[in-house]
């Protein structure tokens, strides 16, 4: 076995030189060098200035308005007095925001209200069984006066902590009200609340 691996591995050269004096070796031919051309700027475009004509203003013009009447105005004529109705204020319209100038904070700061949340979530049973870990989206409003509405799970990860996400933020205490041009708005908020097995 070996002969035979060693009779394909092996390698003969010939001990010759190659000769290269009769051959050129200098294939290249000389490189021109060609000065780079520079071309002028062109011209600035013409700006024609425009022409002052002066007007005389020394003509009056004379307007005489005359005023026809159809109708003869007598002491028994009666004049209806017309009423203009102001415009009724424009209701402000519920809009939600997303970013406003001052926004809304839970009442005591975020670290308050991430312990507040952290007190009162409790493990779904049947993720804790079914081993199910991940990352809970809740999105809910801010109201003009700081409470919390329209709580929904935007993304979730199923096993009953959806629900229990959602549970815990519907309970939350009032945050402060949102602004905007200081005037008190409603700002939807999103939040991220981690399921994690310890």
């Amino acid at each position: 076995m070996t002969l035979v691996v060693t009779a394909f591995e092996w390698k003969q050269y010939d001990d010759s030189l190659i000769d290269l004096s009769g051959k050129n070796i200098n294939t290249f031919e000389e490189m021109l060098e060609v000065p780079p051309t520079e071309q002028p700027p062109p011209p600035p475009p013409q700006i024609q200035q425009p022409q002052i004509i002066e007007v005389p203003d020394e003509e009056e013009i004379e307007e005489e308005i005359e005023v026809k009447f159809d109708v003869e105005v007598t002491e028994e004529t009666k004049v209806q007095e017309i009423v203009i109705q102001a415009e009724a204020p424009k209701e402000e319209t519920d809009e939600i925001f997303t970013i406003v100038e001052d926004p809304a904070e839970p009442i005591g700061g975020y670290p308050a209200f991430y312990k507040y949340v952290q007190d009162k979530m409790k493990y779904p049973a049947q993720a804790r069984r079914m081993g199910i870990e991940g990352k809970v989206f809740v999105e809910f409003v801010i109201n003009k006066d700081g409470s919390i509405s329209d709580v929904r799970s935007v993304k979730g990860i199923g096993a009953g902590c959806d629900e229990e996400a959602v549970r815990v933020v519907e309970s939350a205490p009032k945050w402060k009200a949102p602004k905007q041009r200081g005037k008190p708005v409603k700002q939807r908020m999103v939040l991220p609340i981690t399921f994690r097995l310890g």
